[in-house]
């Protein structure tokens, strides 16, 4: 039995002082932003699953890994054997029947239901004795409040009954990018840190607090560094440099429909920005209000919640203030790139629509890589310290 240890102390271990990384097996893993945040902390993820093939040729195209351990398939084919030996599994599983914006069908909705098929793997996993000592989840925050806060409990209820203790976050990527991203994360632990009452309202939210104060649950509470104060600015240094002339930005008519579409508050939010005099960048997105479609600009000079790109109403557009010039268009996919932590991400022989997807649906890399060093590799680290210890016995 490993005495738990309180995460927040110490200085984590540096990852070219372990001689092998701590393998990863990443479920649902999209276009590999979760892989690019656990690898800058330490990981190696030996083995990916998703179902989207656009989503696989942006991930292969990016990393050129030379050996295929991208396995392109429903989650429900999955099976073990073809699964490497991990130390932690991840999934980010789809969000649409416990978003806002879908059906709130929950957790046993055809799409955020494949959820149980990640539990059916864990089990299988644990049958040959192959159980991952920790494990991570993510999803939207409206995972917390559907179907009154059942689902959640449902999700802790399930890990409980593979042994893991359970702690739950909300960590927004404005925490680290100026983008609006709110997402919850489940880490299960199956030698959980020392636990303690931890009053940090930005980490464990009000919405999710019932979760802990429910007696049939195994959770926790690791303390962990405090994040820094949200992000209300910095849009313009993730704006891509493109011409006033360039086609990209649009034409005279399509301008003049989206200024026309501006509701009085908009209207003079935008007229705000002309008298400023300064060049300056705002998003916006297009809204349905009382049955008429508009636009809405954002107040503040960060991205609102980057989506997928598949309904027009889900694509984020940038609008270019130069003393009585407005200039509109839509954001790129190298901005998008950029906003997700992902700068530099190899978006070459890409459709323009088939990147924004793939940002859109996935996890912010900066968010991905303060939970993997601060909690993610020490559980990691915990777990293994058994066998180091039994090592240096037997040498000794």
């Amino acid at each position: 039995m490993v005495t738990p240890v309180t995460l927040a102390r110490g200085p984590m271990v540096e990852p070219q002082q372990i001689d092998h990384a701590p393998a990863v097996a990443e479920f649902f893993a999209g276009i590999g932003l979760v892989r690019i945040g656990l690898e800058r902390a330490g990981f190696k993820v030996a083995w990916a699953n998703d179902i989207e093939r656009d989503k696989k040729q942006m991930y292969e195209g990016h990393f050129k890994d030379k050996k295929d351990h991208y396995f392109c398939r429903d989650i429900a084919e999955v099976r073990i054997a073809k699964i490497p030996r991990v130390a932690l599994a991840w999934a980010s599983f789809p969000c649409i029947d416990v978003s806002l914006a879908g059906w709130r069908r929950g957790l046993n909705g055809e799409h955020t239901g494949t959820f149980w098929q990640f539990i059916r793997v864990l089990k299988e996993m644990r049958e040959e004795n192959r159980l991952p000592p920790v494990v991570a989840l993510e999803n939207v925050s409206g995972l917390a409040t559907s179907h009154g806060g059942q689902d959640l409990v449902d999700a802790v209820a399930a890990l409980n009954e593979l042994g893991y203790s359970v702690d739950v976050l909300s960590l927004d990527a404005r925490h680290f990018v100026p983008q609006s991203r709110p997402r919850l994360f489940l880490v299960g632990a199956l030698e959980p840190p020392e636990s303690t009452s931890v009053d940090d309202p930005v980490l464990r939210p009000a919405r999710i607090r019932p979760i802990f104060e429910n007696p049939a649950l195994r959770t926790h509470q690791a303390v962990l560094p405090k994040l820094g104060e949200l992000r209300s600015s910095g849009l313009l240094d993730y704006v891509d440099v493109i011409a006033a002339d360039d086609p990209l930005w649009w034409d005279e008519n399509r301008t003049a429909a989206f200024l026309g579409s501006l509701s009085p508050i908009q209207r003079t939010r935008l007229d705000e920005l002309i008298a400023s005099e300064n060049t300056v960048y705002r998003t916006a997105y297009r809204r349905t209000r009382q049955g008429k479609p508009t636009w809405e600009i954002r107040a503040d000079e960060i991205s609102g919640c980057l989506r997928t790109a598949r309904g027009g109403s889900s694509k984020q557009a940038l609008v270019k203030v130069t003393g009585k010039t407005v200039q509109v268009r839509w954001m790129t996919g190298s901005e998008y790139g950029k906003l997700m932590g992902a700068e530099g991400y190899d978006l070459s022989r890409l459709r323009r629509n088939q990147a924004l997807f793939g940002f859109g649906d996935a996890v912010c890399v900066d968010v991905v890589a303060w939970l993997a060093e601060h909690y993610l590799y020490p559980l990691v680290q915990q777990a293994s310290r058994p066998a180091v210890d039994l090592v240096e016995a037997l040498a000794g």
